[in-house]
């Protein structure tokens, strides 16, 4: 385990995480992002910087997209990542980043979102996987991981189980 650090770059992609509801066309849609008002409410002491880098739902992104998500990562001073990100495209973006990137070896990279959007209220997951990929990501060893409702997963061994909304342990032969 790494020493606790408190600087944490959080970078927001959009997801469910961030979608509001259009009262008069009765759908999801976004606006701005909601993390600094999340920190707010939840008394979040750390030094964050909160990055909005695009606000899509996951089934969106492009090839382009995931470039950005990855230059990002890359060229950030800090070490310690938190991406809120769509839970549909959440294990292929996690994928494209261990993967791909180059220069990512020496930081903690997790993932994060919500199935239900945080304007829903008490309903939403979203403050639980936000709070748990923050405790997470100060004490986790370098890598990319995946944080969803309250469990840990590295980047290659969880897939979504869209029948049931969780987030599952895959068993891989390595």
């Amino acid at each position: 385990m790494m020493p606790l650090d408190q600087s944490i770059q959080v970078f927001v992609t959009g997801g469910t995480f961030d979608k509001t509801y259009d009262y008069i066309n009765g759908t999801l849609n976004f606006k701005e992002t909601h993390l600094p008002q999340m920190l707010d409410r939840s008394r979040c002491k750390l030094d964050v910087d909160v990055k909005t880098l695009m606000l899509l739902d996951s089934l969106e992104l492009t090839s382009d997209h995931f470039k950005t998500i990855i230059e990002a990562c890359e060229t950030s001073e800090r070490k310690q990542i938190v991406i809120t990100h769509g839970t549909d495209c959440m294990v292929d973006t996690a994928m494209k980043i261990a993967t791909e990137a180059n220069t990512i070896e020496d930081k903690t990279i997790i993932l994060t979102g919500a199935m239900i959007p945080y304007t829903f209220g008490s309903s939403s997951d979203g403050f639980f996987n936000l709070g748990s990929a923050m405790a997470y990501v100060r004490v986790l060893d370098p890598g990319v991981y995946i944080a969803m409702n309250g469990m840990l997963f590295n980047w290659d061994e969880v897939e979504k189980n869209k029948t049931i909304g969780v987030f599952e342990r895959i068993t891989i032969n390595k």
